[in-house]
């Protein structure tokens, strides 16, 4: 079926009027004075939200990234499509199935990406909600190659529209609570993936369920999610389609001091937030407003194309940004295509219908491990600006080693070993690279970034797919992929190494000639 993507992006917005309930716990008291907006010290502790309205709306959202993600199915999928249920040949499941994901993921991504801001986001997480439920569907009572490649362009469809889960939450807390519902909403869909898969584990293995019923319970649990996000408050703004025009408004950009959890007030031409702590928190695009008269004003598509261009230009002139994000494409689309087929290459060294297996609980491990390297990488103290480039190289080297090991060492326990390491590694070195790139980015421009950088990795996808997997190209076997994403991942390596190595020797050459240049000048 594919694989969810690992990284999300944020765009986002404030509740509505119509939010039904919600409105009430965010209004002031009747007949209470309206507070006149005054000038805000240049420092201040941070606020609680009014009425904690945010408390609410948030529970909801890591309810729906909660079930969304406990599909306790998902780790024994191909195991599922080769067996009785389906009666898929290995072929149609990698080289005609499988790659349907890939395609669909790319066609919609665009799309998605400008329909999520125009819809106001809401109506885009109902879609997942309703695209999980039909793929679900289809996995338990659809028959035949067709069918299921209709399947694929489906989970395409889930995928392709996470954006707006990640994107949404920043709508309802104000700047100075980013890192904390982040944290919230990430660590739902974690928690809801990792109980899934360690549920589906221990009920094949202990209770002996058939994978028919743990299909069964994943759409129960997705079909939770749908209804749990019809409670959700519709927003009223979005960052490109749909502004808030205001007249007499006093506006407090509130910015995050990730180092003593302050807040500092400054004026708004402030732009970015400096440190790394949440790639989703780094701009305020929720701000305080007081104010007697409020319009919307949607604006031309024309408009937020040609403002892309020119943030697209602007922020790829930067060589670390370049270089950080073509690490981000090159990387993210090997990625995706070893945990695409994964399952399968399980499946040829060790055959589930002769021998248990253990996807389930390789698949709880590999992702908690990352968690805890995402979680440590606050703690890294290194200058990324001289030593990035070195560590990327080294990093990478290690996942080649790992995935070369999972293709031509045939004992199932070191495979399983090896995509731990191979996923940890991953992760820590994606969270690296997102907070590297979103540290002096607004929220439009990182939110760009992400998807074009999403977009490279997904077309570069698509093309190893067309040549190496896909039926009308070579077509090859598991193990011969595997071997070509090994000597990928070894490509990059080099290639980050050479360029590490020179920037280092360049940085050290700009030190040396400093004194000189000082010297001379006094003299």
């Amino acid at each position: 079926m594919g694989v969810s993507s690992s990284g999300g992006a944020g765009l986002e917005v404030p509740l509505t009027a119509r939010a039904g309930p919600w409105r009430f716990l965010c209004a002031r008291a009747p007949g209470a004075p309206r507070a006149e907006p005054r000038a805000a010290p240049r420092r201040m502790e941070a606020r609680a939200p009014r009425g904690r309205c945010w408390v609410l709306p948030t529970a909801l959202l890591c309810l729906y990234g909660f079930f969304a993600s406990l599909r306790p199915s998902e780790p024994f999928l191909t195991r599922y499509l080769l067996g009785p249920d389906k009666n898929l040949t290995e072929t149609q499941v990698f080289n005609e199935i499988y790659p349907v994901w890939t395609y669909s993921y790319l066609v919609l991504l665009f799309p998605v990406f400008l329909a999520t801001d125009y819809l106001r986001y809401k109506p885009v997480i109902l879609l997942q909600g309703l695209s999980l439920i039909v793929t679900w569907f289809m996995l338990l009572y659809a028959q035949g190659l067709l069918a299921i490649q209709f399947l694929e362009f489906f989970y395409g469809l889930v995928t392709a529209t996470e954006i707006a889960y990640y994107s949404y939450i920043y709508s309802i807390v104000d700047l100075n609570l980013y890192q904390k519902v982040t944290s919230y909403c990430r660590s739902a869909t974690l928690v809801g993936y990792t109980v899934g898969s360690i549920c589906g584990q221990v009920l094949v293995s202990v209770a002996n369920w058939s994978l028919f019923s743990l299909n069964v319970l994943s759409l129960t649990s997705v079909s939770v999610a749908f209804a749990t996000a019809w409670f959700l408050p519709m927003p009223k703004k979005s960052l490109f389609f749909h502004h808030v025009l205001r007249s007499q408004v006093s506006r407090e950009m509130k910015v995050l001091d990730c180092k003593n959890g302050a807040v500092i007030q400054d004026d708004p031409a402030l732009k970015r937030v400096p440190g790394w702590e949440d790639i989703e928190s780094k701009v305020p695009l929720n701000v305080e407003e007081h104010s007697a008269e409020t319009q919307e004003e949607r604006v031309d598509i024309s408009k937020v194309l040609r403002e892309l261009w020119r943030d697209f230009l602007q922020c790829y002139s930067s060589r670390p940004m370049l270089c950080w994000s073509v690490w981000w494409a090159f990387s993210t689309c090997g990625y995706f295509q070893v945990i695409n087929y994964t399952q399968g290459l399980w499946e040829m060294v060790l055959p589930s219908q002769r021998f248990e297996i253990y996807n389930g609980g390789v698949e709880a491990v590999s992702t908690l491990l990352g968690a805890v390297a995402v979680f440590a990488v606050g703690y890294i103290k290194v200058s990324w600006a001289t030593w990035g480039e070195v560590a990327l190289a080294l990093f990478s080297l290690l996942i080649a080693a790992a995935v070369y090991v999972m293709d031509t060492v045939r004992n199932i326990w070191l495979c399983y070993a090896s995509y731990v390491i191979f996923r940890i590694v991953y992760m820590l070195l994606i969270t690296i690279a997102t907070f590297q790139i979103a540290t002096n980015l607004s929220m439009e421009r990182y939110a760009l970034v992400f998807g074009i950088n999403t977009f490279i990795a997904l077309a570069l996808q698509t093309l190893l797919t067309l040549i190496v997997v896909d039926s009308s190209g070579l077509g090859l076997n598991i193990f011969t992929q595997f071997m070509i994403y090994a000597s990928y991942f070894a490509a990059i390596s080099l290639v980050f190494l050479v360029s590490g190595i020179y920037s280092v020797m360049k940085n050290y050459r700009r030190q040396e000639e400093m004194p000189i240049r000082s010297t001379t000048s006094s003299s």
